[in-house]
């Protein structure tokens, strides 16, 4: 019974992390379900939440294991994953089994099946990401999960190959070396082992695939360095990054290439972890234990100084062993293997780290939202107070006194609309600096130096002019950038001047306008840079048909990396232009209303002194009513507040409007 608790802790932590993501999400649906009963909300505040909502749906957690060829890579997947299938399910032999990154995914609604992009995508420019837009470039095979001999043999196409020229091999953008230690190493008869397929997507229902996770098992330096997507895009957007070693082997100079060149590039701070495999190969029946416990911490040690970590981030392990206990339910092979240990440090390295990002971006906007939604309930509240203080000050009063109240009631509308006319000033403003910072933001200027840099690389026969086309490329987007940070200056200037003046003209009670920064994008784009020129600092002066390949491919895909940056610029601004203008528009409205309402209960009352009792208790009756929506507001802000703070139990959490 213990090996089965102790082999289901990854399985539990990942349960609360969904449990955790499911009450934060129906914590958020019940404020938008509320704010739109009671005519809260507007239409801006309604999208963002459901974006949050489709946020969280869709949220992932991406693993990615990475390792040389030959380091047990597959079958420390097996261990962790598939141990409950009785067998090792992703093929694992010595040798080369991965040979094109594979992704292994579920999500509702998917079929069992294998997707696998043909190598000759890539003769286009067309990136991995564009292709899955496009079924019609997969292949693919449907999977049979009802044995593990049928999903063996299916898995097994991952990798597949076949025998190109040395010509052909550089025109997909293989690199080719003699020597094998900087590239691929022609056989015997000047041919090129390459992999079949590009990509693989495994869609596979198993329980954490089911629940948000996606493994991503990647090839050797060699392919990954063929692949700019992986350098890119896939690996940095991984949640955590799995390093394997041998033990035997320790850390070769191709193992430091993968981990300074892509594990570690950047000096990602967190969500690595080092598995030092194989251990078992020590258990040679010679060596006592004290021995062999010795030999492995002089090993982990060693590991941690050359990699530059400290020696708590290397995890010894044996995968095979790991498998072979958990299939055959031996909880002393298990603790041996140390296989759990690794299985704990991956769901504290990437649970924590997953649920702060997903905390943070969820709590800006849920913050936002409900600051304003009591923000308009305070000033209806202020408002119809001091209606009903007007209201209860006429009783007893003569004809003479309504009359002047209703004098000085359109006395206030009047001038609120004169204010109204430099409202509508600045909207035409504000539309004009909205259209200039889209300009520079806009897809289409980017589109244009994209094809200038493509055009130029494509004429460069020396690196420096490869060089020159890059570098004037990012200095493009940079200043692109630059002067969006000028046009939202000038925005945010002029907002908090008109906030300022209809908070003291008119007694609105409006926040300063929430900040908006390009730095992000920024960072993205010198990342892109740092990226490529670490990728190209060897290139020699004459540029080789091989290398010009690569580097066009590799350009390529910082373009698509650059436009999803660009589109998620866009997509971020057009937010907080409508957030920011919000906030004023829902004031102005319900100001107006006010007066309005104001203007009309005088003038009842004036026609009808009978009425004015009638009219005073509805006020407070509506009294009433906002204070109860008040309260049900905050308690709808603090169980949301409660389910990002705190882990979730497998009960459900109790609705905030029940009392």
């Amino acid at each position: 019974m213990k090996l089965v608790k102790d082999a289901q802790v990854l399985a539990e932590q990942f349960s609360a992390y969904t449990r955790w993501r499911g009450d934060v999400a129906s914590g958020i649906g019940e404020l938008r379900k509320w704010l739109h009963q009671n005519e809260i909300g507007d239409a801006q505040s309604d999208l963002r939440l459901q974006y949050l909502l489709d946020r969280l749906r869709e949220d992932k957690l991406i693993v990615a294991f990475v390792a040389e060829f030959s380091r047990g890579k597959s079958e420390l997947i097996n261990a962790v994953f598939f141990a409950g299938y009785g067998n090792r399910i992703l093929p694992s032999s010595a040798g080369r089994t991965t040979m094109c990154p594979t992704e292994l995914q579920w999500k509702e609604g998917d079929k069992p099946e294998i997707r696998l992009l043909p190598i000759e995508s890539r003769k286009t420019n067309a990136s991995i990401t564009e292709l899955k837009r496009y079924p019609e470039e997969w292949q693919v095979r449907p999977l049979d999960t009802s044995s593990a001999e049928s999903l063996q043999q299916a898995l097994a196409q991952v990798g597949e190959t076949r025998r190109a020229s040395v010509g052909e091999a550089e025109e997909l953008g293989f690199p080719i070396d003699e020597s094998g230690d900087r590239g691929i190493r022609p056989d015997a008869d000047g041919k090129i082992e390459i992999p079949l397929w590009r990509h693989a997507v495994i869609q596979f229902p198993h329980p954490l695939l089911e629940q948000g996770l996606v493994i991503l098992d990647t090839p050797g330096l060699n392919a990954i360095g063929a692949e700019p997507e992986l350098t890119l895009n896939l690996l940095p957007n991984a949640h955590a990054v799995l390093f394997i070693l041998a033990a035997d082997t320790g850390v070769t100079q191709s193992d430091l290439a993968v981990w300074r060149e892509h594990v570690n590039a950047g000096r990602r701070q967190r969500g690595r972890i080092v598995a030092l495999n194989k251990i078992d190969g020590l258990w040679d029946g010679l060596r006592s234990e004290e021995d062999i416990e010795r030999e492995i911490a002089g090993q982990v040690a060693s590991v941690a100084a050359t990699l530059e970590i400290e020696p708590g981030q290397v995890y010894p392990v044996s995968a095979q062993k790991g498998l072979v206990a958990k299939v055959n339910d031996d909880p002393e092979l298990l603790a041996r293997s140390r296989i759990l240990q690794l299985e704990r440090a991956l769901s504290t390295e990437l649970l924590p780290t997953k649920r702060e990002i997903v905390r943070d971006n969820t709590h800006g906007d849920v913050h936002d939202i409900v600051d304003r939604s009591r923000e308009l309930l305070n000033a209806r509240l202020s408002g119809l107070r001091e209606q009903l203080q007007e209201l209860t000050d006429l009783r007893g009063k003569n004809q003479n006194v309504i009359e002047y109240m209703m004098r000085k009631v359109r006395s206030e509308k009047d001038e609120f609309e004169q204010g109204l006319q430099k409202y509508y000033a600045v909207r035409s403003v504000f539309s004009n600096l909205s259209n200039n910072l889209f300009g520079h933001l806009g897809l289409d200027a980017l589109r244009d130096e994209t094809r200038r840099t493509r055009e130029a690389m494509l004429d460069a026969a020396f690196s420096r002019g490869l060089r020159e086309a890059m570098k004037g490329f990012f200095q493009h987007l940079r200043g692109n950038l630059k002067k969006s940070t000028d046009e939202i200056g000038e925005i945010s200037r002029m907002l908090d001047a008109m906030y300022k003046r209809f908070t003291v003209e008119h007694g609105l009670k409006l926040a300063a306008p929430t900040a908006f920064s390009t730095l992000r994008y920024e960072k993205e784009i010198e990342r892109l840079e740092e990226a490529f020129n670490s990728q190209f600092n060897t290139v020699l002066t004459i540029v080789t048909t091989e290398k010009h390949t690569l580097t066009q491919k590799f350009f390529e895909t910082v373009a698509v990396q650059a436009r999803r940056t660009f589109e998620v610029a866009n997509r971020d601004a057009e937010q907080w232009l409508r957030a920011v203008m919000a906030p004023l528009e829902t004031q102005v409205r319900e100001y107006q209303l006010q007066l309005k309402r104001r203007l009309e209960s005088v003038k009842r009352i004036h026609q009808a002194t009978d009425t004015l009792e009638d009219r005073v208790r509805e006020l407070q009756q509506a009294e009433d009513l906002l204070v109860r929506q008040v309260g049900q507001l905050n308690a709808l802000s603090v169980r949301i507040e409660r389910a990002l703070e705190m882990p979730s139990d497998s009960s459900p959490a109790p609705s905030a409007l029940a009392a």
